[in-house]
Parts: C-alpha cells; structure tokens; sequence
C-alpha cells in the first residue's frame, strides 16, 4: 500500500454523544415537569405544579405535522400546541439543510436506540466476528413498512379541509392528547410491555430495528433530507478502498462503494467521515457551491438552527398554549370517553360532518 496523507481532524463522536445526553437530558426533565403537571390536574390545584412545560408537545408530532399543514392553508398557527408546531418546523429545517441529522444527534428515542444497538454490536462480534444485518430480501420490505405507516397518516391529515383540520385541532381529544400519552405510559398495559419488551429485544438483534423500519417520523425526515444540499462525498482519488467507513456506518450504507452518499437511511452521524484515515477522501461538501463544510460547521448548525427556530415561536408568543387551568381539570374528569379517529373511514366522516355543520350555521 503506498503511503497517504493521514486524516488529523478531530472526531466529533464524543461531542455528538454530549449533545445527545444534552438533550435526553431535557427530555427527561420535560417529563418531570409533566408529572408534576398532571398531578395539579388530577387534585385540581391541591399539589403539584400548575405550569406546564410547552416542550412536551414535541411527542406529539402528528398533531404538529396538522398544525403544520393548517398554517399552510390558512396562515393561521393553531394555539393549542403552539409549541409543538415549532418543534417540528425545527425539526423540518434541520433535515433539510442537515439531513437526518434530527435522529442522531437529538432525537432521544434514536439515541437509546442507538445505545441498544451499541451493545447489540458488542454481543455478535464475540459470538459471530462480525455485525448482524439482515439479507435485503428482507430488509427492503421492512424498511418499507415506516413509509407505509407516513403514508397512512399523510393521506389521513392532507385529505382533511381547513375546517375539518380546525375542528379536529380544537377538539377534546386534541387539548389533551399530552394528557392521553402520559396516561398510555403511566398506566401502561400488559400487551404495550410486551410490544415494547419485543422491540427492545428485536434491537438488540437487528441494530436500530424501530428507528430503520418502523418510525414513521424517521420516514418523513428521510425523505426530506434528500433535499439537503450538505452531502457526503468520496473522493476516489485518494479513498485507499480500507472500507472503513462502510464497517462504521450505522446505517450500514456503503459509503465505500458510492461518490456521494444519497440515503434516506444516512442520519449525519458522520461516524464515516471520523473513520476514515486518509485526508481529504471523505467530507461533507455542499453540493451547489462544491465546497467543503466543516464538522464543528454541521454540529453549530444543528443546535443553533434547534435553538433559532423554536426560539421565534418563544418571543412570538407562540409557545404556551391557551387553555386554562380550569378546563383541564373539567376535561380531566371525562377523560377516558375522549377518543380520536383511528381510520381513513373517520376522518371522511370528519370532514363530511364539520361541511355539514358549517352549512347548517349558514
């Protein structure tokens, strides 16, 4: 082998894991905060706290994807989950620019993920040398089943009518649908464990198995990150074909067999580009000015477009939502009649009953 020039850029792995434990961090304090939230509304107001942390409305992000999609139609940010629309935008924006950076760099549920299938890794290597991956006869019909699933909700929220989207965003279930997931985990069924139980041990066999074939909101971001401009090259030139990024890809995207990587499975974890020995052969580069863009560049860009973006529905007044105390604490007491449309056949009827509400106003 002759001799190269030696890749002397500094890893960002541990600075991605940081940010990562950051944000599960904030996560789980968001949680706490919750908690005490519920507990005021279930004694009405004798414990627990009365604020409730706006930023729980990041787990619900069909509801945002509908405010989303009400905005694009009337102009108007819905003021039930106001936060949640700008959680998701953050979210949009980044995918956009960065790629899929959202699931390996804040998504919490992609960083436990991806610490199941670290240890999953560890496992086969000392049983079987080597990485488990799954014969593409049967992976690309399971990586199909998180688009079927977008596909599902897409049909279901971009079928409905600005006045069906209205009705639906100002409905009970809506108002609460914070309150409903909290419940569905705090109070979670046997079959749920079991489902969860199973996933668990399906990752820890076939690494990121929930995030590669089932999670839709993975399937939306990957989709729009083929838009990004910011891509990963090789250059062929120089690449000493050691595939040492293909070994490193979680993903498990053949980085060393491509001039640009061009997969809606490729998150920007940039694992690739730290593993790669020899200079200049494995870079992001955008792919309008061809220039090169730096790794402490995507790492700023990602929080800062994060903290910017939710940050204007911050001083815009957009962030808490306007439902007060008391309506809480009445809609509390009926919450488990509250329910949602769970098929395409409902939100027909959605539609056709909030059309004919409104003809019978007029």
């Amino acid at each position: 082998m002759s001799k190269y020039l030696k890749n002397s850029e500094r890893s960002v792995q541990k600075t991605r894991f940081a940010v990562q434990i950051a944000f599960s961090i904030l996560c789980i304090w968001i949680g706490i905060e919750f908690h005490s939230f519920i507990n005021f509304v279930e004694t009405e107001g004798a414990a627990g706290s009365s604020y409730r942390p706006p930023g729980v409305e990041g787990f619900l992000p069909i509801s945002a994807l509908m405010s989303v999609y009400y905005f694009f139609l009337t102009g108007t940010i819905h003021n039930i989950h106001p936060a949640g629309f700008f959680i998701f935008l953050a979210i949009i924006g980044i995918s956009f620019i960065f790629g899929k950076s959202f699931c390996s760099w804040l998504c919490p549920v992609g960083f436990l993920s991806e610490m199941i299938g670290d240890f999953g890794e560890k496992v086969w290597k000392k049983l079987f040398k080597r990485r488990i991956k799954l014969p593409k006869i049967l992976d690309y019909p399971l990586r199909s089943l998180k688009y079927l699933l977008l596909g599902f909700f897409a049909y279901a929220i971009f079928s409905m009518s600005a006045l069906a989207l209205e009705f639906f965003l100002n409905d009970t279930y809506n108002i609460v649908s914070d309150v409903k997931m909290y419940y569905f985990f705090a109070n979670i069924s046997q079959t749920s464990l079991i489902v969860i139980g199973v996933l668990f041990l399906l990752s820890i066999l076939i690494r990121n198995f929930w995030c590669r074939f089932l999670c839709p909101y993975g399937a939306l971001l990957g989709i729009l990150s083929l838009a990004s401009p910011n891509k990963i090259k090789r250059n062929p030139v120089s690449c000493i074909d050691c595939a040492l990024c293909a070994k490193a890809c979680p993903s498990f995207i053949k980085v060393d067999k491509v001039l640009t990587v061009r997969s809606d499975e490729c998150t920007s974890c940039l694992s690739c580009v730290d593993a790669c020995p020899v200079a200049d052969t494995l870079e992001v580069k955008n792919i309008i000015s061809r220039q090169k863009v730096s790794k402490n560049l995507i790492v700023f860009g990602i929080i800062t477009l994060f903290i910017a973006i939710t940050g204007l529905g911050m001083i815009t007044g957009n962030w808490q939502n306007h439902i007060s105390r008391e309506e809480y604490f009445k809609i509390h007491k009926k919450l488990d009649s509250i329910g949602h449309p769970t098929s395409t056949a409902d939100i027909k009827e959605l539609n056709e009953s909030t059309k004919k509400r409104i003809e019978g106003e007029q």
